[in-house]
């Protein structure tokens, strides 16, 4: 497919993926490592993600919805697919996908055991357990006032629990939650569990379990901050340079006029706004790369145009056609949600549909 100039490219790096996987394995030994490819693989695409992973021998994945996990069937005839926000429906379309609900509350538990009782079998399924996040699975009491007829309807998967603050290594509530989450999976048949996340993964082998499940480190965010990130980047955001302007007055740049410049300054525009998921947020505060220089963000961020302030560089160097690096680096997609004041994963699944996307397949393992 032919990229237009004046498109912006991202590039997406599935062998810097697949290392990325392997190298979460070799930090939990002896642990199942599953691949989130919920919000469309973290707005990578999740059918090449997924099937990057796959090939770097990962077999069970996540998703958030019904839908992405019949779409992510389709290319995986074979994996586990678990299905985070609960039991769809009745369950009848969740069983014909060959998707695993996680079953997060006694309502979605009941209705589950309904179907096994209507099918006359036990049917698969995850159970979630809220051990302090206070957002999805089953609390205490609930588990405790279980009757043994719906745990019974259940071919029990897994047993997971998810950590609120794994980023976080000396925080108290990580073995908290551990505690918890050991004491009422005793609650529940045996089943293989499931506690760490991305972050969660380098807490060590206590809060491995059976199954690790990350996410966000395998697209190259740091699951570790304040430490040198131990991911390979995986993406690359690259525009041309549209116009340079050779500032002979003072002025400003852009909306609100929030940039000022003064006579002899240079600002180049280029073709990303936040219509493309660029975070308006980081308006004169994130920077670009051009030939290896640091530039800054220069006013607002528009609907699909951006300004940088190039007076640093020679003229020679920045000309319409020039290519900036808006993302890139090991800790780029970091270092844009640090200038937003957000998290890399809001920078990640922001990333719009109107970049040309190219993906930079993997190598021979």
């Amino acid at each position: 497919m032919a990229i237009d100039p004046a498109q912006a490219v991202l590039t997406i790096d599935l062998g810097a993926l697949a290392g990325n996987y392997r190298r979460l394995q070799r930090v939990a030994p002896g642990c199942e490592v599953a691949g989130v490819v919920k919000a469309n693989g973290y707005g990578l695409g999740a059918l090449e993600v997924a099937a990057a992973l796959q090939g770097a021998g990962c077999r069970h994945f996540f998703v958030a919805h019904l839908e992405e996990g019949r779409a992510l069937r389709a290319r995986l005839p074979d994996a586990a697919i678990f299905v985070l926000n609960g039991l769809p429906g009745d369950g009848e379309e969740a069983l014909r996908a060959r998707l695993i609900p996680v079953l997060n509350h006694p309502g979605d538990l009941a209705r589950y055991a309904a179907l096994a009782g209507r099918r006359g079998e036990r049917l698969p399924a995850a159970l979630q357990i809220d051990t302090g996040m206070c957002r999805l699975g089953f609390a205490a009491a609930e588990l405790e006032q279980l009757e043994p007829s719906l745990r019974e309807a259940l071919d029990l998967i897994l047993v997971m629990s998810h950590l609120a603050v794994a980023e976080e290594p000396e925080n108290p509530l990580n073995a908290l939650q551990r505690e918890r989450f050991e004491r009422l999976r005793r609650l529940l048949p045996p089943a293989p569990a499931s506690v760490a996340n991305s972050s969660g993964i380098f807490l060590g082998q206590a809060y491995h379990f059976d199954l690790c499940r990350p996410g966000v480190a395998l697209y190259g965010i740091n699951p570790t901050p304040g430490r040198a990130n131990p991911m390979a980047p995986v993406v690359t955001l690259e525009a041309p340079v549209l116009q340079v302007h050779e500032v002979r007055a003072p002025g400003s740049v852009g909306y609100g006029a929030t940039w000022r410049t003064a006579p002899g300054a240079r600002i180049a525009t280029v073709p990303v706004g936040y219509a493309d998921g660029y975070l308006r947020a980081a308006s004169n505060a994130a920077s670009a790369r051009i030939g290896g220089v640091s530039v800054p963000l220069a006013g607002r961020v528009s609907m699909d145009l951006l300004s940088l302030d190039v007076s640093a560089l020679p003229p020679d160097a920045v000309r319409p056609g020039t290519v900036v690096t808006l993302i890139g680096g090991p800790d780029g997609v970091d270092q844009l949600a640090a200038a937003a004041g957000t998290i890399g994963y809001e920078v990640l699944t922001r990333l719009g549909s109107r970049f040309a996307c190219r993906y930079i397949p993997p190598g021979p393992l």
